[in-house]
């Protein structure tokens, strides 16, 4: 089937959205490493850099794209042309950096999104949308074509009001009942569970729904605070698979499986 075509048949895919409340929080390098974990299980993995505008996905990998989304978008070249193979055994499609015209959301961009979505859905089993940070109208468009929301923070306090920020808008704008929540840079074993938990009684308190369901945080694991990680960072690679054994990517690899028996139960 071609990618043309794609839009007449049923998607396939699960596309889950990596976003975050704030930006320097490793969702980018956890998108990056968490697909290749996911791609290791037989899964056809792409990524999708939907931070328009502010791409990075392609310094993270080390990748020098001819062809990106944003020549997709103008018509300048077909989708098929912009996607890309990676090291990590999976695909990505790379977003433009430093584009002032992805700042806001315009009908434009919403059906040119929306139609490479649909297109791109029925020939992977996952499909990641590494969104920008925030709650702009760009951000909370692209996590609103995702089944799933994974939401990552660090246990800085700063980075998890403004997780709390975007938790409350989720759930009051798009409805969601159940998000899922990775604490990246935990110091301790156990410190993301006490702080989703911590996180739930606010929710609970103060964030409706709206349907008389009460939001769901769920923790899905934690990524401990590994100097690999920054080596990797500044190398431009994949720390799982240049360091499989490391802490981080150990707890990557239990992330993705996660994820995978998440969509074997049709979670």
């Amino acid at each position: 089937m071609s990618l043309g075509m794609a839009l007449h048949s049923q998607a396939k895919g699960r596309i889950i959205a990596v976003t975050s409340g704030k930006g320097g929080v490793g969702k980018t390098f956890i998108s990056a490493n968490l697909a290749a974990a996911l791609a290791r299980h037989g899964l056809k993995v792409l990524v999708l850099d939907a931070d328009l505008g502010l791409a990075n996905l392609d310094v993270v990998l080390n990748l020098y794209p001819k062809v990106t989304l944003h020549d997709v978008f103008i018509g300048r070249a077909a989708l098929a042309d912009a996607i890309l193979p990676t090291a990590g055994g999976y695909s990505v499609l790379l977003a433009g950096s430093g584009m002032i015209e992805y700042s806001r959301l315009t009908p434009e961009i919403r059906q040119q999104f929306t139609h490479t979505i649909e297109a791109l859905a029925p020939h992977y089993d996952i499909v990641l949308l590494d969104t920008g940070a925030g709650i702009s109208d760009v951000v909370l468009f692209s996590i609103s074509m995702a089944t799933e929301v994974l939401i990552v923070a660090t246990p800085e306090p700063t980075s998890l009001t403004d997780a709390y920020a975007a938790i409350k808008v989720l759930a009051t704008q798009q409805k969601r009942r159940q998000i899922r929540f990775v604490i990246n840079q935990a110091q301790r074993p156990g410190d993301g569970r006490a702080i989703t938990g911590q996180l739930q009684q606010v929710l609970n308190r103060f964030v409706s729904t709206g349907s008389g369901d009460p939001l769901k945080l769920v923790h899905l694991g934690d990524i401990p605070m590994d100097g690999a990680v920054r080596d990797a960072i500044m190398r431009r690679q994949l720390l799982l698979t240049t360091l499989p054994g490391a802490p981080a990517s150990l707890a990557l690899a239990q992330l993705a499986n996660k994820i995978r028996n998440l969509l074997s139960a049709g979670a």
